[in-house]
């Protein structure tokens, strides 16, 4: 569209305004889940620290077996308490899986491969050496850098973290994000609601997306169309150091959207206000000192869709996520006509499902307008159509974004 910024730009241009991670914290290892590393790890200790048996049976040297040997058992070696003798010749040392290998042992004899008495054993079935043996450092050595900086940290990887003998992680602090609601019409859910209102929603989408991107979420609450309560609304923001201020709405050419004007009042240099996209075309962008300032449409659809390609990897390039610029975008096909693409890049609700070769097929909702939230409900995922694309049928290659 003529003078508009395309959805690269817009991007590349937010994105720009979060260059470094914002700074470091240490947490605990039981409340990292969901944050992201603000340094690489390396491990502190080996795994295992020891070569260990991984089955129950009798540790023995290889050159001593043979069937109808007998050994001499001449102690026990159990997790969390090795038998710390040497085994010589004639010898073997009762073992169970995970506990220390004995030295001079060097391999495994199964327990049910053998027929202890006493503190005679006698071998059915021989071993090499280095059977059932977990060497020292099979799984890790100390030093090896396992997680990486910019890591986001799910169960598996607190359970490494956890392995390579970390109490506590260095993390990245969560990016503050103000979330601010503006409008006459709109009141909270549960309110009594006028004749006129209706019940906000899209604050409440944003605040999940961004604990989803691992952003802490600070509500604001609902404005009305006012200069001085915008403005003190703005100073709320400022005075709980929000690293990232989110308006919905009040940014389009009414006579009641107030949000531009109050934010340029409280000395927003403003980046770009409107992108050729749909939905999602009255997106501003601007900075008031170190907060960003995302003004997102009021349109639920459009603030979401604005959201998820905007707002979420804005807070993942500030946790230091090397990725958060990258395309989310994925091939697919089809599954019905799409009539030619206008000036704008263009997002369809649509399902999606798995046709006979199990090729992720696309199907776009009739309606898609920007205020139904019940088809973006039934969505899995948004067909990208840039602009001035030509009519496609059905079966066509398309670039999906999955939403669920």
């Amino acid at each position: 569209m003529p003078g508009l910024m395309s959805v690269e730009q817009a991007l590349a241009t937010i994105l720009g305004t979060a260059r470094q991670p914002l700074d470091c914290q240490s947490v605990p290892l039981i409340n990292a889940h969901g944050r992201t590393l603000a340094r690489a790890l390396p491990a502190l200790r080996a795994q295992p620290p020891f070569a260990a048996s991984a089955m129950d049976g009798y540790a023995a040297r290889s050159a001593d077996l043979a069937q109808g040997t007998v050994l001499h058992v001449i102690g026990e070696s159990r997790a969390g308490s090795g038998f710390h003798g040497a085994v010589a010749a004639g010898q073997c040392v009762r073992i169970f899986t995970g506990a220390p290998l004995p030295d001079g042992a060097d391999t495994i004899i199964l327990q049910e491969n053998a027929t202890a008495a006493g503190t005679e054993l006698s071998v059915h079935q021989g071993e090499p050496a280095g059977r059932y043996i977990r060497p020292k450092a099979l799984d890790f050595a100390q030093g090896d850098v396992l997680l990486s900086q910019g890591s986001r940290l799910g169960p598996n990887e607190i359970a490494l973290a956890a392995a390579m003998n970390y109490a506590d992680i260095p993390v990245v602090r969560k990016p503050r994000v103000a979330i601010l609601s503006t409008g006459d019409e709109l009141v909270r859910p549960g309110a009594a609601v006028g004749a006129d209102q209706i019940v906000a929603s899209n604050s409440f989408a944003v605040a999940a997306m961004v604990a989803e991107s691992g952003g802490s979420a600070i509500n604001l609450g609902i404005v009305p169309d006012d200069r001085d309560h915008l403005a003190a609304a703005i100073r709320a923001a400022e005075r709980q150091r929000a690293d990232i201020l989110v308006t919905l709405g009040g940014a389009s050419v009414g006579d009641y959207d107030l949000t531009q004007q109050a934010l340029e009042d409280a000395g927003m240099q403003l980046t770009f206000w409107k992108i050729a996209m749909r939905p999602g075309k009255p997106l501003m962008h601007g900075r008031i000192g170190d907060m960003r300032v995302l003004g997102l449409p009021g349109n639920p659809v459009s603030a979401i869709v604005c959201a998820l390609l905007f707002l979420r990897p804005l807070v993942r390039a500030l946790l230091g996520d090397r990725a958060a610029g990258g395309d989310p975008s994925e091939p697919a096909r089809l599954a019905s006509d799409l009539a030619a693409n206008d000036s704008r890049q263009d997002y369809l609700r649509a399902t999606l499902r798995q046709d006979e070769d199990g090729q992720p097929l696309a199907a776009a909702f009739d309606l898609q307008d920007s205020s139904v939230l019940s088809v973006l409900a039934r969505s899995q995922c948004l067909i990208v159509r840039p602009p001035f694309a030509a009519a496609a049928a059905a079966g066509s290659p398309c670039r999906i974004i999955r939403i669920r």
